[in-house]
């Protein structure tokens, strides 16, 4: 049995690798998923429950589903709770593909790391004290160049033919849609595990594999600063690093730091394993031929023995994914990390310190948890999965 009929006949790493792949295809769709702009407020809307679907008039005929426009009223005294106000007079139909706000699919811009020199303008002298000069200063910036324009429509995957909004999810306190920004704030949720994985598991294989090889000195010197590095508090790095932050940053500019920061931290443990494999493989026999042959020591880290390593690697990446994104989550639940108005799972997930909105709109709070539960999970499963069908023993059997 090869390790693709195992895998495919686990039905939990199914599960988790189909649950995967229709949150990735919404996170580069979000445009064409969302009916609406996540940025985008509606008219006496903060607040607002799920949308109810209705099947009949206040009559009773038979018009299909569809929706009515609904708004906040007065709030009851006793309650605290809000009346809902739905116009009966106007129902809005709903439909697949409707025409909406035109938009582009695979946007690609890139952030652009610079230094920059400014001046920076010292405060007023005290009373009786000359004045300090202007002082030079070189800071780093971001620039954001547009790489690609993507694909251009207008059609939404579902909506209204009317005036009445369909708010699958409900809306959050600054009335905008709570499906719309689930679906784009999947992308920076989704795409930051993916992005420090790029980043750490090359340094980590390189660090190891070099280590590995060496021995000696090297050995000693790479693993020492391995085990430093390991004993960093990842969670209280990112908090006192992003609490140094400068305020004016954008939601780009965190997020690449985010991911260097989480990055930064993430490559030693990977080392350390890495290392440990090595010491066994370079002892085999096409290594040795290899060496024995003249081949460069780099050449055959990365030739030879590095891909060796890849079933682990494989595994330990899908099992490493979810740490960076309950990071992020973490960060921009606590205000940290991805800021307003910038949708990220993280940030929707801070209305949970509100203690009223878990007691009157408990939607805005299950939704982004659900999500980050599911893809944690279902990273989990599919690392198990691929842990079980690509068992070197299990193959030989």
């Amino acid at each position: 049995m090869t390790w693709w009929q195992k895998l495919k006949s686990n039905p939990l790493a199914w599960f988790g690798g189909l649950v995967l792949l229709v949150f990735y295809l919404v996170a580069i769709g979000a445009e064409l998923v969302a009916p609406y702009d996540p940025y985008e407020s509606q008219v006496n809307g903060a607040l607002l429950p799920p949308t109810q679907v209705y099947w009949r008039t206040q009559q009773g005929q038979w018009i299909g589903p569809h929706v009515y426009p609904t708004t906040q009223g007065p709030i009851d005294m006793q309650t605290g709770q809000r009346e809902l106000v739905v116009d009966r007079q106007s129902p809005a139909p709903l439909r697949l593909f409707v025409q909406g706000s035109p938009y582009s699919i695979l946007k690609l811009t890139l952030p652009i790391p610079k230094f920059q020199q400014v001046t920076l303008t010292p405060p007023p002298p005290a009373p009786g004290k000359p004045p300090s000069l202007p002082k030079q200063e070189w800071q780093l910036k971001f620039d954001e160049k547009e790489l690609f324009k993507g694909f251009r429509g207008t059609f939404h995957l579902f909506g209204t033919a009317g005036a009445a909004k369909f708010n699958l999810l409900g809306t959050d306190d600054a009335a905008r849609d709570q499906f719309s920004r689930l679906a784009y704030g999947s992308r920076i949720s989704l795409s930051i595990g993916l992005v420090g994985i790029v980043i750490s598991y090359p340094l980590g294989m390189l660090v190891g594999g070099i280590s590995g090889f060496f021995g000696g000195v090297l050995d000693a010197v790479l693993m020492r600063l391995v085990e430093v590095i390991m004993t960093i508090p990842g969670i209280y790095l990112l908090v006192a690093l992003a609490a140094v932050l400068p305020p004016g940053l954008s939601s780009a500019e965190r997020f690449l730091l985010i991911v260097l920061i989480t990055s930064f931290i993430a490559w030693a443990g990977l080392a350390r394993v890495v290392r440990g494999q090595v010491l066994s493989i370079k002892e085999r026999d096409f290594v040795q031929a290899a060496r024995a042959m003249g081949g460069n020591p780099l050449y055959i880290i990365l030739r030879h023995i590095l891909p060796q390593t890849a079933t682990y690697i494989i595994i330990s990446a899908t099992l490493t994914v979810p740490s960076f994104i309950v990071a992020e989550s973490v960060l921009s639940l606590i205000g940290l990390g991805i800021s307003q108005p910038d949708p990220s799972w993280g940030n929707m997930l801070s209305s949970a310190t509100n203690a009223s909105i878990l007691v009157l709109q408990p939607w805005l709070v299950y939704a982004p948890a659900l999500l980050i539960i599911l893809t944690v999970l279902s990273f989990n499963l599919l690392g198990d999965g691929l842990r079980d069908a690509l068992d070197p023993r299990d193959l030989r059997r």
